[in-house]
């Protein structure tokens, strides 16, 4: 019966999706939640099976416990029914044996989830590297993303999401090393694309920018780059890895372009908006303008101070709650931008802390300075001043080891010790 009848596929990574021959498999909004529960624990485990005990404690919440055996009858008979509404024939698609459930299927049954780690396990067998290369090729093609993300809240999802993501990792990475030697950088291109789009955070990018620049494609490298870094500082609040920070540097040295005049160059320098308030730099940035200011001031003698802005949780200590955190950093970024003249700069440190650079100030305008900015930053919410705190300190003092930067909760202080 099973090979006179289309092919049932599943996809498990990235979504649960159901495709029977040629036909999408569509679910009712009314499906209820324990029956698609039960539907990904039987698709998910398949021939292996599923202990009666595990599936009703993954389905069930604790005060459900106590009548969950007949609720699990229920909700297998109403996953039956529902199985034949959505489109998929009649049948008894749950076999039990021993307190154990099956997926019991009349069709072939093929699952994403069953066919990465099979393609895994065979490239673990096999000696030979190009055949190996192959298999992980193809299993990387089966994940889309992360395992059933719609419920990633069940623990066993989440247990085993950790799981196949270090698959993934550990066979992409293997892929990478293979690849790199052998110079097929457009290949390592193309399987890195997905890892940045799924994990943008993991840094895959810095593959990708490696391999431009082995093609001799800096600008593309440098796209890739500038990209990445918006990315970490508007989800983040951080600048990416010194590894990132590094090729940035290298990819600057050998950007390979005509000879262009010296306005088409002051085109591309400049600005692409004009804005007011504040400049702000990505901290790789803000470090060079730090640099080259402290040497300016070495030679015409310009006073240039450096201010710290510190979010707390009022008491002087980090603030743990991050959604809190985001949102009152956000503010104090607006609220320093608004403050500060057009030709000030000011940079994200990390996600509790900002620098700013005031050039041609004195000590009595970096209080007046800072003033400012804490009443922008509480002209809604006074209680907000307890969250900020900072430091200032002359850059001429700063480059002193001996020197400490001055700390203060209320008005400014001074260390000149």
């Amino acid at each position: 019966m099973t090979s006179e009848m289309p092919t049932l596929k599943v996809q498990m990574f990235g979504n649960l999706s159901l495709m029977y021959g040629d036909q999408p498999i569509a679910f009712s909004r009314n499906t209820t939640t324990k029956a698609m529960k039960l539907l990904q624990c039987l698709l998910y485990y398949g021939e292996q099976g599923v202990a009666r005990n595990k599936l009703i404690n993954s389905i069930y919440e604790a005060d459900e416990l106590a009548d969950a055996p007949n609720s699990l009858r229920v909700t297998a008979y109403r996953l039956k029914k529902m199985l034949v509404h959505i489109g998929l024939p009649e049948y008894n698609y749950i076999k039990i044996s021993k307190g154990t459930y099956y997926w019991n299927a009349p069709m072939k049954t093929i699952v994403d989830v069953h066919e990465f780690t099979r393609l895994i396990d065979e490239a673990e067998e096999t000696e030979d590297e190009e055949v190996k290369a192959e298999l992980w090729k193809q299993a990387l093609l089966e994940y889309k993303g992360e395992l059933l993300p719609g419920s990633s809240g069940d623990e066993w999802i989440l247990i085993e999401n950790v799981q196949h993501k270090h698959l993934y990792t550990d066979i992409l990475q293997s892929l990478i090393d293979y690849l790199w030697e052998r110079g097929d950088y457009e290949e390592i291109l193309r399987f890195c694309e997905p890892a940045c789009s799924m994990y943008p955070f993991d840094e895959w990018q810095a593959v990708r920018i490696e391999c431009f620049m082995a093609l001799n494609r800096f600008e593309e490298a440098m796209k890739e780059y500038e990209a990445t870094a918006k990315l970490f500082f508007e989800e983040l609040g951080i600048s990416p890895s010194e590894k990132m920070i590094h090729q940035f540097e290298y990819m600057s040295e050998r950007m390979s372009t005509t000879p262009s005049s010296i306005g088409e160059i002051k085109g591309r320098l400049r600005e692409e908006k004009k804005e007011s308030g504040a400049f702000y730099m990505t901290f790789p940035s803000f470090r060079d303008s730090y640099r080259l200011v402290r040497r300016i001031m070495e030679r015409n003698g310009q006073s240039v101070y450096l201010m710290l802005c510190s979010l707390t949780d009022g008491k002087g200590v980090p603030m743990e709650n991050q959604a809190k955190l985001d949102m009152l950093s956000e503010e104090l970024m607006a609220s320093i931008r608004h403050c500060l003249r057009r030709g000030d700069s000011f940079s994200r440190y990390n996600p509790s802390q900002f620098l700013i650079l005031l050039v041609g100030t004195n000590k009595e305008n970096c209080g007046m300075i800072f003033e400012r900015i804490e009443k922008y930053f509480t002209r809604e919410h006074k209680s907000w001043k307890k969250y900020l705190e900072y430091y200032i300190t002359s850059i001429a003092d700063a480059d002193n080891d001996s020197t400490k930067l001055a700390f203060q909760e209320r008005g400014i202080h001074w260390d000149t010790d």
